[in-house]
């Protein structure tokens, strides 16, 4: 099969459509072409007029570890062109800096779900190039998490840099289609154009068990950002994410960071994968759940043994329908929870820029998850309504986006 950034290298007409423009890409380490050749190296290169360059949260480079740890602007030292941050002094690309090129390329590889920034970071450059009568084009790549939806809608007014608009937490769409459900949901005059992949099947089971729904098997997986560092945890992070917004280990500081339930050193893992299976089994389908153990070298309880759960939704023990990351990392809140009706799941700390908020608020839209953790008398079937109407309006909502 062949990504977006392919299919602009090998076919001479859609190279031609940039002839006589200034061209600028929006990259990071998993900007790479069917040969790992960097983005920004093949399309240099191939001829095209390349006179500046953008890189997202975690920077071009991608070695930014955590939220709210910035990216200064520079100069290419091989090409001499600008490389500006849309995670510094700014997230959303000034007058200066869209003034630099005629066309964006953005080419980020997604994870699928609304907090991952890079989905905030297309909406903004649409919105500037809409201002400043610039063109965008999406070089479309895989959503690794495949069409599944999951999650309740993001409500009004709780907008954020991980939280673009109206949309659920496992969103089902490219980047591509994404770029399109932004300009019909805010009215964008923007030029855009989607530079489809050819052949991605996402709802195809793999051969080899390597990849598959979603992700194609013959593409090895390059980190988009530090710690999404596997297959597994772009399908598990729909739910782990969610860690941010606690006092509880998301993995951080070990080599298999958002693949984990939670960890912590006072909690036993055993006892609250036992209360999952009692509240809600059904939300255990799709995937393994392995205790484990692990001591971080940085971040949430540094050098402290944590027990926890890790996720395997990976192999012989993933199913593409029945897996639900979101409910599955809800379920394990509420165990906790019903376990230590007083421990301190929720942290209070700015998170991605927002300070009058509780950070589990902001990353799932609203307060619906938190306030069905911490109410007592709240069942599954509660969270399960709330999601599944929001789930159904959204799939009918895209149904119409959708290019593969």
């Amino acid at each position: 099969m062949k990504f977006g950034i392919d299919r602009l290298l090998a076919e001479r007409e859609l190279q031609a459509a940039l002839e006589g423009k200034r061209v600028s890409l929006v990259a990071h380490p998993a900007s790479v072409t069917l040969d790992l050749t960097h983005s920004l190296d093949a399309l240099i290169a191939a001829g095209i007029n390349v006179t500046s360059a953008f890189g997202p949260q975690h920077g071009l480079k991608g070695d930014k570890q955590d939220n709210m740890v910035e990216t200064p602007d520079e100069v290419d030292p091989q090409y001499g062109i600008p490389v500006y941050s849309l995670y510094g002094k700014v997230r959303r690309p000034t007058a200066a800096m869209m003034d630099s090129a005629d066309v964006f390329l953005f080419d980020l590889q997604d994870l699928g779900c609304r907090i991952y920034t890079f989905v905030t970071t297309l909406l903004y450059l649409l919105e500037e190039a809409a201002s400043h009568g610039k063109q965008v084009w999406v070089l479309d790549r895989p959503n690794p998490a495949g069409r599944p939806v999951e999650g309740t809608l993001l409500l009004p007014g709780q907008e954020s840099f991980v939280g673009a608009g109206p949309m659920p937490m496992r969103h089902g769409l490219t980047m591509g289609e994404m770029g399109q459900w932004f300009i019909r949901h805010f009215n964008l005059d923007v030029e855009y154009r989607v530079i489809t992949m050819h052949d991605w099947l996402p709802q195809a089971g793999p051969r080899n068990r390597m990849g598959g729904f979603g992700w194609p098997e013959d593409r090895i997986w390059i980190n988009p950002s530090p710690n999404a560092a596997s297959l597994n945890m772009a399908r598990a992070y729909a739910g782990t994410v969610m860690l941010e917004g606690t006092n509880l280990s998301e993995g951080r500081g070990t080599t298999r960071a958002l693949e984990v339930l939670f960890g912590a050193p006072d909690l036993d893992a055993r006892s609250v994968l036992g209360e999952m299976a009692r509240i809600a089994p059904e939300w255990l389908a799709g995937c393994a759940l392995r205790e484990c153990y692990f001591t971080p070298t940085f971040h949430k309880h540094k050098d402290m043994l944590c027990s926890g759960l890790m996720v395997h939704a990976e192999g012989q023990f993933y199913d593409h329908e029945a897996f639900r990351p979101w409910r599955l990392q809800a379920l394990a809140f509420k165990a906790i929870r019903t376990l230590h009706p007083d421990y301190e799941i929720w942290r209070d700390f700015p998170y991605e820029y927002e300070f009058d908020r509780l950070a589990i608020d902001v990353i799932n839209g609203g307060p619906a998850l938190r306030e069905w953790v911490d109410d007592e008398a709240a069942q599954p079937g509660d969270l399960d309504r709330i999601a599944a109407v929001d789930e159904a309006q959204w799939r009918s909502e895209i149904a119409d986006l959708l290019l593969y």
